[in-house]
């Protein structure tokens, strides 16, 4: 049986605080990678010390979301970065762009696989709806996974309320961010569920930021651990 796999959001910008994340996250029972955003890259010698991560999954979260040349132009910059694992696209660039950003990242680093970030976990129907969007946030997110798959993207990233109509759409990695422990409380995000119930959902791995990161790391993953027994 495979053990399930997790991201842990590395949602800070000091290295000494990852540092003590990854020390303290260690076990047999999960398969963990680490998830950096914006906050961490974006932060000084945050870059320099991803490229030095040696044994792990790496996620990294930047969300691209512009035109296509810009975009390949990322790409191209991460080409020292040879550890990525993962790298994230947004929907909303649109077709061409996700079609050259797939296309760059073959020929960039052959290991590091795109993922369609669909709808914000933080995003509800009302939010969209003053975005603009006649639609609602599950139509959208249907038509965001058609386009990851004829796009060649290797995954999304999607809300776990949204897993079992797209699991049925796209059949490539489904990453789960916006997961929470029972009992607790949601924050900034709209679109929520435990852990047990996202895989059970169709999801193949998770990120888990918050409830790992904050508190006592050691205990918080024992908890995820028997929140997925």
């Amino acid at each position: 049986m495979k053990k399930p796999k997790i991201f842990i959001a590395c949602d800070t910008n000091n290295i000494k605080k990852v540092k003590e994340i990854i020390a303290k996250s260690k076990t047999t029972k999960l398969d963990i990678g680490f998830k950096f955003g914006l906050e961490f890259f974006y932060s000084i010698g945050g870059r320099k010390f991803i490229s030095k991560i040696r044994g792990k999954k790496i996620f990294l979260d930047l969300k691209l979301n512009d035109i296509p040349a810009t975009c390949v132009a990322a790409i191209k910059s991460l080409k020292d970065l040879r550890n990525i694992n993962y790298l994230t696209l947004h929907a909303n660039s649109g077709e061409e762009t996700i079609r050259a950003v797939v296309k760059s990242a073959k020929k960039t680093n052959s290991k590091m696989k795109i993922l369609l970030v669909t709808i914000l976990t933080s995003i509800s129907n009302l939010s969209i709806k003053k975005i603009g969007h006649t639609k609602s946030v599950k139509d959208l997110v249907k038509k965001q996974a058609r386009l990851a798959k004829t796009c060649g993207c290797h995954g999304i990233v999607c809300a776990g309320s949204d897993l079992k109509f797209l699991k049925k759409i796209f059949k490539g990695e489904i990453i789960t961010p916006g997961i929470r422990f029972k009992g607790e409380d949601s924050g900034d995000q709209k679109r929520v569920m435990g852990p047990k119930e996202a895989f059970q959902n169709g999801s193949t791995a998770l990120v888990l930021g918050r409830p790992i990161i904050r508190g006592n790391i050691k205990k918080n993953i024992s908890k995820l651990i028997k929140e997925l027994e």
